[in-house]
């Protein structure tokens, strides 16, 4: 189970570089959806704990 673990961690890290190298615009697109993501459920959680206490 490691083994597959670490072989899955392996493919994924070739798999984010090659996509940083062969189109970097496109990354910079993912990780900004991936920011905005965060960014979005992170104020909903903030909305979320303020209606609570009120």
């Amino acid at each position: 189970m490691a083994q597959a673990k670490k072989i899955a961690l392996y493919a994924i890290g070739v798999f984010v570089l090659y996509t940083i190298i062969t189109s970097p615009a496109r990354a910079a697109d993912l990780v900004q959806v991936g920011f905005e993501g965060i960014s979005g459920a992170a104020q909903g959680v903030g909305e979320f704990m303020t209606e609570l206490i009120n």
